[in-house]
């Protein structure tokens, strides 16, 4: 515990200043909260008289576009209406609205119906159209033949993304347990940062670049201690961490720039250069490019972090040099998988283009350097290699802050006491083994197990009937 004491000061002495430069900055950059001058027409506004109804489909049909108003309940099924008629063919959800009331028959957009589809079960949101209809028409009946008075919005996922959301808490909670809860409220609070925060500071023109490392290094701090708890290798993890956001913050301001990533390609980035003039693409993807690799990088340099500790405390006369080659051994490993679930994770996000990309019959190289995919292999190369050099960095500054602590009451497999000074380690087989006669973390597992069957085989019995019996043997 006083080595942990220790520790822990000499990681304060540098992360203390540094939390109070970040909150300081966090306090200057923190936006007004005024969105005037911003004009954004809200897709789900709806006129006067028109509404957002929900309901469950009862009945799905396809028939001639023209055929019948909502009204009409007579609609024959798909089978029997093939062929007969002239005219476009339209898919119609008999759908019974929630807040009660008889069957309305609901338009379903082509792009759904060809792609999704509908069936029999599915809660939908639809517009409702019929009171604006009658009042233009003046009529108590809806509009006239041919104009639908119920349009598809889209469906209700209510229900499944809950049930998704209490399995994966439940999930976490009982596999991690008290710190899987803290990690899981750490991500509520490291996604109030981003809303509160980040996102109103980029509508509102604040530096991008200052602002996703100021962002991103106080959702860090209150994730990594929240979660983790307040130790040595939870500071040390936040040194690695904060190095590899450094480091791909630079990456992609350079890249940005370099690249000339403008968003050009995407129609919500269009949407926004449209609303005002202080909303900035370039930093907006800047921004996304420090955000995107949080999780990851957080994943790897706490990993590393307690690699390190539990490699130091199994053998405590481990040499630095050791101690750090065996960690890294870990890292390697780490590295590799985590590169992989990198770009597999863009790979599966961007799918859609990817394909577009692909029926387009482009070479490979003007593919991957098209505005379409430029921004994701970016993003791709930028993150990784953060991520990369944060493990050696994490694993270097764990290493000496566990050999700052100055262990070394303890010998390899065996307690330390009040009555116990250092000494080299025990033999075995008639040799002394130190942490730096063996190559493999695993055969260093090995030798302080060992070494502890022995010490404890050779201790004092603890009772005095004990220590008689060892007396007459």
């Amino acid at each position: 515990m006083a080595a942990r004491r220790k520790a822990n000061r000499i990681l304060a002495a540098v992360l203390v200043p540094l939390t109070l430069l970040t909150l300081a900055a966090m306090a200057a950059l923190w936006p007004s909260g005024s969105r005037e001058g911003l004009t954004l027409a809200n897709p789900y506004a709806a006129a006067p008289g028109v509404t957002f109804d929900t309901g469950r489909i009862q009945r799905v049909v396809t028939e001639s576009c023209t055929s019948g108003t909502a009204g009409e309940n007579t609609a024959q099924d798909s089978t029997t209406q093939n062929g007969a008629g002239g005219g476009s063919q339209c898919t119609f959800a008999f759908t019974e609205p929630d807040k009660g009331g008889n069957p309305v028959k609901v338009v379903i957009n082509p792009d759904i119906a060809k792609s999704h589809g509908v069936k029999v079960g599915d809660n939908i949101r639809y517009l409702n159209l019929s009171k604006a209809q009658a009042a233009a028409t003046g009529a108590d009946a809806p509009a006239a033949q041919g104009s639908p008075s119920y349009v598809f919005v889209d469906f209700v996922r209510t229900m499944p993304i809950i049930l998704l959301a209490i399995l994966y808490a439940v999930v976490v909670v009982a596999v991690a347990r008290w710190r899987g809860l803290r990690a899981l409220i750490g991500l509520v609070g490291a996604y109030f940062v981003l809303v509160s925060f980040m996102l109103p500071g980029l509508v509102e023109g604040k530096p991008p670049l200052l602002l996703a490392l100021v962002g991103s290094t106080v959702i860090m701090i209150g994730v990594l201690y929240f979660a983790h708890g307040f130790s040595a290798r939870t500071s040390t993890a936040l040194l690695g961490t904060i190095f590899g956001l450094g480091i791909t913050a630079l990456l992609a301001a350079w890249a940005t720039d370099a690249a000339n990533l403008a968003g050009v390609g995407s129609h919500d980035a269009a949407t926004l250069v449209n609303i005002s003039d202080r909303i900035s693409i370039s930093g907006i993807i800047l921004c996304g490019l420090i955000i995107s690799g949080l999780g990851v990088l957080n994943d790897v340099t706490i990993t590393q972090s307690s690699a390190v500790w539990e490699l130091y405390e199994l053998a405590p006369n481990t040499s630095a040099r050791k101690l750090f080659s065996s960690a890294m051994r870990i890292g390697r490993d780490h590295i590799a998988s985590t590169v992989y679930t990198i770009a597999f994770a863009y790979a599966g996000a961007a799918l859609p283009i990817l394909i577009i990309v692909m029926l387009y019959n482009r070479p490979l190289g003007e593919a991957l350097t098209s505005a379409e995919l430029s921004e994701e292999v970016i993003r791709t190369l930028v993150g990784s290699i953060g991520l990369v050099l944060a493990i050696p960095v994490t694993t270097l500054i764990a290493v000496l802050v566990v050999k700052a602590t100055g262990v070394r009451s303890a010998e390899l497999g065996r307690p330390s006491g009040a009555d116990h000074q250092p000494g080299p380690a025990r033999p075995l087989g008639g040799h002394a083994i130190t942490a730096d006669d063996v190559e493999d973390t695993g055969a260093l597992a090995a030798a302080a197990a060992v070494a502890g069957r022995e010490s404890e085989a050779d201790a004092p019995p603890a009772t005095r009937r004990g220590r008689r019996a060892a007396q007459r043997d």
